[in-house]
């Protein structure tokens, strides 16, 4: 190999590591392809996170034990429901990235 293949051989490499930036995965999440999925992510954080937030202020302001355990439990399932949208975010993201390499391997 010459000193030109070389060179590249590194250019095509650091592209390629370029490539998988946080801004490179955050523009394809939320481009065209994936816009339906990033909508429906950010539905149901909110869907998630009003409840969340309402059990929240409620724990604080009550007195009852009862009630204490009951919004408590209310904001935990409504936290992991957002948990769930994030995970859900994160493997549709790195699907795209999967479906890139292989496209790549095919040429």
């Amino acid at each position: 190999m010459n000193d030109e293949q070389i060179k590249k051989n590194a250019d095509d490499t650091c592209n390629e590591s370029k490539e998988d930036s946080i801004w490179s995965i955050a523009r394809d999440f939320y481009g065209p392809k994936m816009r339906s999925t990033a909508i429906l992510v950010w539905v149901w954080a909110i869907i998630f996170f009003v409840p969340a937030a309402y059990s929240a202020v409620k724990f604080f302001k009550t007195d009852q034990t009862k009630f204490q355990i009951m919004y408590a439990a209310i904001f935990i399932c409504c936290f992991n429901g957002i948990c769930l949208m994030k995970i859900f975010a994160l493997l549709m993201i790195h699907r795209q990235g999967i479906k890139r390499e292989i496209n790549k391997l095919k040429k």
